[in-house]
């Protein structure tokens, strides 16, 4: 009778044995990196933005399988870094050597014809200078709960491209950032590391954007307000007119809106919703572009919040002017830049022609299409667009912002019709 006491009981003690070894082993498993055959593990900040607003601490929890998806794209990304930035400077140097080629070539023929070279090369651009003007561009960021984490990446990357577009532009608007809070600010604090601190001419304000406006209209009232060109300046008669032909006047313009004694007249709130028309922009006046990468998911957000605050509402006249092939959907930085380059040549079929990427396919509704070389020459271009974004977007398997699928276009801020 012992010896099968004794079986029973070896038996048992082997099972409790192997189900604690196999529990052993399933949470080594669990708690195992995938990144550990790279001898790297994911640092503290990636794993704490990993966690889900509202949740517990997760240090004993082992990560789900989407989760470590997340912290090995994470760690490719920074990988190839600098296999990325160095591309980008072969890129560049070759694309320097091709225009020099270029124009040695040219001058070789011309010299060759008897022509003066000077005659054959393109003239040489005015050397940048600082040229302000009485009007705000505020990029509001109070929109953050609407966002995912990957959105806010991509808005922080449209900020930094509105900041040097707008820099680097004939004409300078001041630039203003509202709502300065949350993810957005930690981002630009720590992976940006406050790159944002060296900016010119720009204001980050903590308040919203009425409180960014208001600070504009001192700055733009004052001495130091700019230069008053002729293309913002009012008409003798006090109305506002268009300054392009291709405008047949049939759409309603922002002048037109109806308001009241307490609408407030220095703000135009950019809306896609809005049933009014921009047709020009307006010495100073604070034009507002709502900081919200969501995929087209929320509607009216922008619509609703100028309505709320009473100030004007207007979209830009994009639908008046271009036959698109695609949705009318534009990125912050891409209406940062219209606006630019409509101040500098007062046409808004040009601006549209020069900003939006030719792989939307648009044409000017008036048949007289431009070639679209003109972003070559200007050094512009979707290439260059597309590598700007690639240093500041993480995630390896992400579209940037201006790459083919409009589920991609990482700002679905409508400005447009």
């Amino acid at each position: 009778m012992e010896e099968p006491l004794q079986s029973t009981e070896t038996v048992a003690s082997s099972a409790a044995n192997g189900k604690r070894k196999a529990e052993t082993e399933l949470e080594r498993e669990a708690k195992k990196s995938p990144l550990a055959s790279n001898d790297q593990s994911p640092t503290t900040d990636e794993a704490e933005s990993l966690q889900t607003p509202g949740s517990a601490d997760t240090t004993d929890k082992p990560l789900s399988k989407n989760q470590l998806k997340r912290l090995r794209r994470q760690q490719q990304w920074e990988e190839y870094k600098q296999d990325r930035r160095a591309k980008r400077k072969d890129k560049r140097h070759e694309r320097q050597a091709r225009k020099r080629a270029e124009k040695e070539a040219k001058i070789a023929e011309a010299e060759a014809a008897g022509i003066d070279p000077a005659a054959v090369l393109k003239p040489q651009k005015e050397p940048w200078k600082y040229r302000p003007v009485p009007i705000s561009f505020i990029i509001d960021c109070d929109f953050e709960q609407y966002m995912r984490e990957q959105e806010i990446v991509s808005l922080s990357s449209q900020i930094v491209r509105s900041y040097a577009m707008n820099r680097k532009s004939k004409y300078q608007a001041s630039l203003h950032l509202s709502s300065w809070k949350g993810k957005l600010k930690e981002r630009f604090e720590t992976v940006l590391k406050n790159a944002h601190m060296n900016w010119k001419n720009v204001s980050i304000h903590e308040g919203d954007f009425r409180e960014a406006a208001k600070q504009a209209r001192e700055q733009m009232m004052g001495l130091q307000g700019g230069e008053m060109i002729d293309l913002i300046k009012p008409s003798e008669d006090g109305q506002k007119q268009a300054t392009n032909a291709g405008s047949e006047g049939a759409c309603r313009t922002v002048e037109a809106e109806p308001e009241g004694e307490d609408v407030d007249r220095t703000i135009v709130y950019l809306t896609s919703e809005s049933p009014y028309t921009l047709e020009r922009l307006e010495a100073n006046t604070c034009y507002i572009i709502g900081g919200l990468v969501d995929r087209n998911r929320e509607k009216g957000l922008c619509y609703n919040r100028a309505r709320e605050h009473k100030v004007r509402t207007a979209k830009l006249p994009i639908g008046e002017y271009m036959a698109m092939q695609s949705r009318y959907v534009l990125t912050t930085n891409q209406v940062v830049e219209i606006m630019a380059r409509w101040l500098e040549c007062g046409d808004w079929g040009k601006a549209f022609l020069d900003v939006i990427p030719k792989r939307k396919g648009g044409t000017l509704k008036s048949g007289d299409v431009e070639s679209r070389g003109s972003k070559e020459e200007n050094g512009v271009s979707d290439e260059g667009e597309d590598e700007s974004a690639e240093e500041d977007a993480p995630g390896a398997e992400m579209p940037s912002a201006d790459k083919t699928t409009p589920q991609a276009q990482t700002h679905q801020q409508d400005v447009a019709q």
